[in-house]
């Protein structure tokens, strides 16, 4: 078994050596194609340390940041082939490709760029917060009360911008020596005000459910994904009926580490397909997409893992459940929405799944108890308010950070 296991490490290597090769020509390729990007030019650098496969986490900034770019140019920085490569076909933002530490300083030294931002936790962020005089500030990729959110890594960065009430009294309960109230401002979530995108079928008298399960996690205190454990049951259920369509949004890291977590992924897409062959009025979607807005709004229920998914669920104020991990080690802040959240076991899915997805869009309570929590996540969701607090949390922290930094 050791060996097998070894012969399997070593393929995987090779493959993800071949792809960084053929990543790095083609990003070469792409930008020798393209203008030089002008010296003193940006003053908002995002930087984005990881592989394509997390491209999900700065994609749903795009439309925000290219707002705030009317105001403050705003650069993308890249040290990956494969993250860069995916950048620069999205086509949504300049990119600065930077892999070697001497053209990031490079790179840095011909611009002035006072403010960072950062959307995940990447371990590689360490090399960029060794430059002083700039602002240092992460923005996060999701809102959520996954163990994740209370990271004593906000401690490294000089602020950080948060959803709400929720957020702010989360980082205060679990962090020491932290002053929540200078290092944090409260924006709600602005990726909900540039929610778009059409639904790939025409509505009807079909009940439309989301179903968009997270990956299954490196460790089981953040085993949270549910495909495995309820979703082919769940979407089994789900197309018998001839009532419900589906959206399938699986997370892009499924299957990465899990084989059998990857092959009941392939299960469901299979179930999908072979519904939608027997009825052609069906329409279940198996969406792959870049693009997150129109699932969210298109869909009359959401089924949803712990992860930043509810809560973009929960600001439309919209019905949901909430998947219960499988997995006791798995840790969940039951202290905010997942206390009162509705939700649904694995071993109810078969016998009382489908009857709870029809309950919760009559049931008046559960309704108001959701859009209770949602002001609370997100203070003002009305069109438009939370890209007014990013940019102004923006304007406000630009102003404190000096003028072309040296490096």
């Amino acid at each position: 078994m050791d060996v097998i296991h070894d012969a399997q490490k070593a393929y995987r290597l090779v493959r993800r050596a071949l792809r960084l090769g053929a990543a790095r020509r083609s990003t070469g390729a792409l930008l020798t194609q393209r203008p030089a990007l002008p010296a003193r030019h940006f003053q908002i650098a995002v930087y984005f340390a990881d592989t394509d496969v997390n491209m999900y986490q700065i994609r749903q900034w795009y439309r925000p940041l290219r707002r705030l770019a009317d105001r403050h140019p705003v650069v993308v920085i890249s040290r990956s082939p494969l993250g860069a490569l995916a950048l620069l076909q999205d086509d949504a933002l300049p990119v600065a490709f930077l892999p070697e530490i001497p053209e990031l300083e490079a790179f840095l030294a011909e611009q002035d760029i006072r403010i960072v931002l950062y959307v995940n936790q990447n371990t590689r962020n360490f090399q960029m917060f060794r430059y002083g005089r700039r602002l240092h500030v992460f923005i996060n990729h999701g809102e959520s009360d996954k163990v994740y959110m209370t990271s004593n890594q906000y401690k490294a960065y000089d602020h950080a911008l948060i959803a709400g009430e929720a957020a702010r009294d989360r980082l205060a309960d679990a962090l020491w020596d932290y002053d929540v109230d200078t290092r944090t401002t409260m924006i709600g979530r602005p990726q909900a005000d540039h929610f778009e995108g059409d639904p790939p079928f025409e509505p009807d008298e079909r009940t439309v459910v989301l179903y968009a399960p997270t990956w299954e996690g490196d460790r089981e205190s953040m085993a949270y994904g549910s495909v495995r454990t309820h979703g082919v049951a769940l979407v089994e259920a789900l197309v018998a009926t001839g009532r419900h369509r589906v959206i399938y949004r699986p997370h892009p890291r499924t299957g990465v580490i899990d084989d059998a977590y990857r092959a009941a992924h392939q299960r469901i897409v299979s179930l999908l397909a072979t519904a939608n062959a027997a009825d052609a009025a069906a329409h279940h979607v198996h969406d792959d997409g870049p693009e997150i807005g129109w699932q969210l709004t298109a869909a009359d229920v959401a089924v949803l893992d712990v992860s930043a998914m509810i809560y973009d669920r929960l600001a439309t104020g919209r019905p949901l459940l909430v998947t219960r991990p499988a997995s006791r080690e798995a840790k969940i802040d039951e202290s905010g929405y997942l206390s009162a959240c509705e939700w649904l076991r694995a071993e109810d899915v078969s016998a009382e799944g489908v009857a709870e997805i029809d309950r919760v869009l009559v049931d008046a309570d559960a309704v108001a108890r959701l859009r209770r929590w949602s002001a609370r996540y997100f203070g003002d969701t009305s069109p438009g308010a939370a890209t007014a607090r990013f940019e102004a949390a923006i304007d406000r922290l630009w102003e404190q950070a000096p003028a072309y930094p040296g490096t």
